[in-house]
Parts: structure tokens; sequence; C-alpha cells
């Protein structure tokens, strides 16, 4: 039987899932949870290098080669420059509020990766002889966890363009606002589709429903509209209007320096693994190896291997940011609300629909041929009937622009007058009074004397 003909049992085995967590010991959960900080803190130095390399060699550029071989510890050397550089207050700001704000754009940033699986929940491993899998935690919500903390973390921007006292950053931190109500209904509804096709919210019961088939490939459009909502929720290229270089200075982090710099920097790149690990769950079967290595190794699933499966699933998520950096302008700001509020949420929602739909036909034994044409046909007799719509809707003809009349001065000074063109009279010159022509005459003479 095809996953898509599969009858929906996801709760029960979600239940049983779940049943691996909670039974730890506090110094295995603690050695999870710095595991997860010091993978974050590493993927980003390693993210930072990756992208001035990348971004170098799109523009023919050497990029960074002095700190390390082949420049590779470029990024720590930045991090101590910016840790030993003045940490500067505003005179306005608010003080409180103004050291809040990196802080709690930070912190979600990290904890939205305690729920990311590293390998499969029945698949334990020993850890310092005490079996355990190879994921901090998991929570039957663990798709609205995920969603609060990315919502949270926006709250620091908002807070640092507020604090700062500044007009710029001001700006930067309502913008960010405003991406966020655009993309986080979007990024909702794409997890939606997910969560209704699998049966579960919990993370490692949808990798475990993605088999044979990632998510990628039987919800298309969730995951191309997540891969959009995920750019814009990281504040990426092209979408990074809350730092417009051009328009805002550095946007909300015009402000700041060192540390507290720094910390919006390691938020911004935290959020960008974190929503690469979620897409890879979600969609690109998570901890599971690739469909051609799967086939004929039975083990590529099992013990330590699943951790490198993801580890390079989010590689490549994270090239994906670095190239649309390199490719794509920013788009304006008009363009950007209405790519939001005007194409994904409207596809977003059809396609809810859609996935809600089969996956009842599903649940109630229909084929698959069938499910195909009941849900397949009203919508393609809807698109057909739409594009004849749109053929045969008249359009109005253009109105005749006027011609323009003949400006007979369009050519200007000095072009040599055009037929039936008057120039206006030259001004004459201001004839000299009898002072100032004796001044110059008394000028004259002491000079030949």
């Amino acid at each position: 039987m095809s996953p898509l003909a599969a009858p929906l049992s996801a709760p029960l085995a979600a239940a049983d899932t779940l049943g691996f967590f909670g039974r730890d010991p506090w110094w295995l959960v603690l050695l999870k949870a710095v595991f997860c900080f010091a993978f974050l803190v590493l993927t980003v130095l390693i993210a930072i290098v990756w992208e001035r390399k990348v971004v170098a060699w799109m523009q023919l550029r050497i990029g960074p080669n002095r700190h390390g071989p082949w420049g590779l510890l470029q990024s720590l050397a930045d991090g101590v420059k910016l840790a030993l550089k003045e940490d500067l207050v505003v005179k306005g700001a608010d003080k409180a509020v103004y050291v809040l704000a990196p802080i709690v754009a930070a912190i979600p940033a990290f904890m939205a990766f305690a729920v990311i699986p590293f390998g499969p929940a029945d698949n334990q491993v020993s850890i310092f002889g005490t079996r355990t899998p190879l994921q901090l935690t998991d929570l039957p919500i663990a798709l609205l966890y995920i969603l609060a903390t990315a919502s949270v973390g926006i709250y620091g921007i908002v807070l640092a363009g507020w604090s700062s006292g500044s007009t710029y950053p001001l700006l930067g931190g309502i913008r960010s606002s405003a991406q966020m109500i655009s993309y986080e209904i979007a990024m909702g509804l794409s997890f939606a589709a997910v969560f209704i096709y699998s049966g579960s919210m919990s993370t490692s019961e949808i990798v475990s429903s993605q088999q044979p088939t990632w998510f990628a490939v039987l919800l298309p459009v969730s995951f191309i509209v997540y891969v959009i909502a995920m750019v814009g929720e990281t504040n990426r290229a092209p979408f990074d209007l809350p730092e417009a270089e051009g328009e805002l200075v550095g946007g909300f982090n015009t402000e700041y320096s060192s540390l507290k710099f720094a910390m919006f920097m390691l938020a911004e790149y935290v959020n960008m693994v974190t929503v690469s690990a979620v897409a890879s769950t979600l969609f690109l079967g998570g901890w599971r190896a690739p469909w051609p290595i799967s086939t004929f190794w039975e083990g590529a699933n099992h013990g330590w291997w699943p951790m490198l499966w993801i580890v390079l699933k989010i590689q490549l998520l994270l090239f994906f940011f670095i190239w649309l950096r390199g490719t794509l302008p920013r788009l304006r700001y008009d363009q950007f609300m209405k790519l939001g509020w005007k194409v994904l949420i409207p596809v977003s929602l059809v396609w809810l629909v859609m996935v809600a739909t089969v996956r009842a036909l599903r649940n109630e034994g229909y084929d698959f041929a069938k499910v195909v044409l009941y849900v397949g046909a009203p919508l393609a007799a809807v698109l057909l009937v739409a594009l004849v719509v749109d053929l045969l809707r008249k359009k109005p003809a253009p109105a005749p622009e006027p011609e323009p009349a003949f400006d007979p001065m369009a050519g200007g000074y000095p072009v040599p007058p055009l037929p039936g063109q008057e120039l206006p009279p030259v001004p004459r010159r201001r004839r000299r009074t009898p002072q100032l022509q004796d001044a110059l005459n008394g000028a004259d003479h002491s000079e030949g004397s």
C-alpha cells in the first residue's frame, strides 16, 4: 500500500514514540542540552566562514584567508574583535530594555532546537553506558512550540528598535513586526498541512511517517511556502528589510556595539540553522538517509549514522541561504507584503483544504484513483474556468496619448534655434555710473604712471 493510501494511524504511533522520552537522568539531559548549544555555535562559526567564502567565489574574490588555514578562524577572530570593542549605550535609550533586547532575540533561537530529532526515537544509542535517543526531548505539540519560539524571537528585534531612542532602529523594529505577522501565518499553514497529513505534531513521529516518501514530494506546495517563509522569518536576503543599509543605515541594531551587536548576529545565524533543521525534519526526511543510500544499506538509519544525514541536509539548506544572498536583490517593502498576503497565504489556505480533503478520503478507505478523481477533477475544472475567463475578459484598449505640445525651448542653450523657435532677447549690460567710470579712469592713470 502506498503512503497516500495508508489510513491515518499516526496518533497511536506518536504515543508510543513519545514514551521513549522523559527517562534520561539529569546529567544526560544536561549533556544533551550542552551538545545542542555547542552544535549551534560551532555550526554558526562554520556557516559564517562558508558564507563569506561562497559569496567571494560568486563575486570573483578570494574571501578571508588570513586567520587560520584557508581563513577558517575568521569567525573566531571577528568574535574576539567584537568582544574587545567599546560597549556604547545611547544617551536617550531605555537602558533596561536596551540591554535585554539582544538576550530576548538570542535565547528563543536556541530553544527551538530542543525538539529536533537527530535519530529515531526507538534507535537508542549508548552514552556513557546509558541507552538514550538522539534527541533532547519531544512534545505532543512540538510544532506549536517551534512556532511560539520563532514568534518570541521577533520581540527582541522590536524592543531593540524601540529602546534605542533613534529613528532608524525604530523603523527597523516596525518592519520586523510586520514581517513576522506576514510570514508567520504562511509558515503556520504549511505546518498545519504537515501535521494533518502525518496525524501528529511530534517531530519524531513526523520523521517516522516520511517512509518511504518525504513530505517535500507528497506536500510540495507546503515545502515551497515554508522555504520562502523561513527566509522571511530570519531577515535574510532578499527579505532583509529590517536591516536595509541603504534606507535604515543598519536597521534595528544601528545603535548596538560590542557583544550586544554580536548577540544579534548570533541570533540571526542560529535562526538560520534552526529553520534549516525544521525544514529537514518536516519535509526532507529528517535523520533518514537519502533514497539511493537507504535502498542498498540497511544500517544507514541506525546507530549514529542518522546524525550525519540531518547535518548534511542542514548544510545544504544553509547553502541555499547563501546562494539567495549572492543572487537576488532586496525586495521593495510593498513587494514583500504583496508576496506574503496576496500569494503565500491564499495559496496555503487552498492547499490546506486540499490536503485535509485527501486525508479524510484516505481515512474513509477510498483508493488513490478515486481520491484523484474527487479532488483533482474539481480543481482542474476551477483552474480551466479561471483560465477561460481570463482569456475572454475584454481588456480596455489603451487610450491614445495626445501628442505633446511643441516646446520651442526643448533643446535649451546653446543648441542652435530650431524652426519656429524664438529666443528671448539678450539682456543688455547695465550702463556704468559716472562714479564707477571716474574710478576706473583713475586706476588706468595710476597704472600708466
